[in-house]
């Protein structure tokens, strides 16, 4: 074996040289990832919307002992609780050995995901067909969204009280939806647009029905034979679409990409994928936490956190202070001294658009956990900008724990950018950092991520919550 010489040792010793995380996963590790990332794709199919996804949570927190926060319980240390908001977002904590007035550890994410969001008015028939009418949520290109099997997920809430829970699509035998685009044969003009304007979001309307309603001889049969069809499984009349939340999602399930298995493509990473590792992390915590730990799962990120159930509301301050005032700790005590993870993706180093990242400072793939000191968009605008103090903190704790990890940034300068709910943690005196897996073709009905950076994800979160 040839040896090193002094500049060899030297350039070990003082370069930051990171390498592929399969180079470096240990064989335990690469056993507990496979199992880890099985259970994950079935999160993903289970939780196509952010109330689906609430409903699996609280299902794998009751199986491990989790029970209602209800306001005035007494609690010790290893109680483990849960709160629903308003049925899509979720908070969890472990009570930990520590008083509140030493701070907690928070892993926070998002579970909801780009879609399209039916209108209140959106049954119509055109030319004997019925389509529903759609509002894109989130950031989306339109044009991914045409020509692709769609599944109906969501809640129409009736005026008696009842709330009839709907999901066409996920099931065997199921039917499918679809969007309709033009033909190349007649797309000459449609070909000149630019993508962003090749299909308006006017144009984005779900085909759901061609058949006429029977023995009728009035206008719309089509549209009376979607109503008639709706009336028998769900009891409902067309004024009640006016109070349903009803989201057209992709008909994709979570599979394994690559010969090599060693990547999952699906729906929803953003965020399910972190969301699913802090949810875990929380579950897997060997014994009780030294402080307290705290899951926070939201809802709205992806429209700026706004709303009740997003990150800026006070539902996560109501939780926290209920549970400060079990120890009669004051809230911005329990704060000033926390910490929390903003668990969200971040951009992965696609090298077939090399020209909107800056290599350097991107994640790749297979690099393990990314760690965004930053996002925002161009002069760092609307980001929390973690301090130096609070990155040399993780870095130990990742090292310490074994999590394969790595640095990124959400492509060039003035390329784009976007946030996170980093900034409203920050916002309540809570020392934050974003952290997240590398994602590619974010935002699109088919995303990619690495099983290694899911699982190093999970791994880091619960080292998190461990902290001392």
């Amino acid at each position: 074996m040839e040896e090193k010489t002094l500049a060899d040792l030297r350039r070990e010793e003082l370069t930051h040289a990171p390498k592929n995380g399969y180079d470096r996963l240990t064989p335990e590790d690469e056993a507990a990832m496979k199992a880890y990332c099985e259970a994950y794709k079935k999160f993903l199919d289970q939780g196509k919307t952010e109330r689906e996804c609430v409903s699996y949570a609280v299902a794998l927190a009751e199986a491990k002992g989790f029970q209602k926060l209800e306001r005035g319980m007494a609690l010790q240390p290893g109680d483990k609780v849960y709160r629903i908001n308003r049925g899509k977002s979720l908070m969890l904590a472990v009570i930990g050995q520590k008083p509140l007035s030493e701070g907690v550890h928070i892993g926070a994410a998002h579970i909801d995901a780009p879609r399209l969001d039916l209108k209140p008015n959106p049954l119509y028939e055109d030319c004997e067909l019925a389509f529903l009418k759609t509002h894109y949520y989130g950031g989306i290109k339109k044009y991914q969204w045409v020509t692709i099997p769609l599944e109906l997920h969501g809640v129409i809430a009736l005026t008696d009280g009842r709330v009839i829970h709907v999901s066409v699509g996920n099931n065997e035998g199921d039917p499918l939806f679809t969007i309709d685009d033009l033909l190349p044969h007649l797309g000459a003009e449609q070909a000149k647009k630019p993508m962003g304007e090749a299909i308006p979001g006017e144009s984005l309307n779900i085909l759901v029905g061609s058949r006429p309603f029977k023995d009728d001889k009035g206008s719309e049969r089509v549209k009376l034979a979607i109503l008639d069809l709706l009336n028998q499984k769900y009891g409902i009349v067309e004024e009640d679409l006016i109070s349903a939340e009803l989201e057209a999602v992709p008909a994709f399930r979570a599979s394994d990409v690559g010969f090599d298995r060693s990547l999952i493509g699906a729906y929803g990473h953003d965020d399910r994928v972190c969301s699913y590792a802090c949810l875990a992390g929380l579950l897997e915590l060997n014994g009780i936490p030294a402080k307290t730990a705290v899951c926070m799962l939201a809802d709205k990120e992806e429209i700026g956190s706004e709303g009740v159930t997003g990150m800026r509301s006070a539902a996560f301050d109501t939780f926290m202070s209920d549970l400060c005032d079990t120890q009669q700790v004051p809230l911005k005590a329990c704060y000033e001294k926390s910490f929390c993870l903003s668990s969200d993706v971040c951009a992965a180093y696609d090298p077939n658009f090399p020209e909107v990242y800056e290599k350097r400072n991107s994640a790749l793939v297979n690099y393990g956990m990314g760690f965004c000191k930053y996002t925002g968009s161009r002069g760092k605008g609307g980001a929390s900008d973690a301090s130096a103090e609070v990155v040399a903190y993780v870095r130990k704790l990742m090292n310490d724990a074994g999590v394969i990890w790595q640095m990124a940034e959400l492509g060039k300068v003035d390329a784009g950018g976007g946030g996170t709910v980093a900034a409203y943690m920050a916002e309540r005196d809570i020392d934050t950092l974003d952290a997240g897996v590398a994602v590619l073709s974010m935002h699109s009905p088919f995303e990619t991520v690495g099983k290694l950076d899911c699982y190093m994800t999970f791994k880091g979160m619960k080292a998190v919550y461990e902290a001392e």
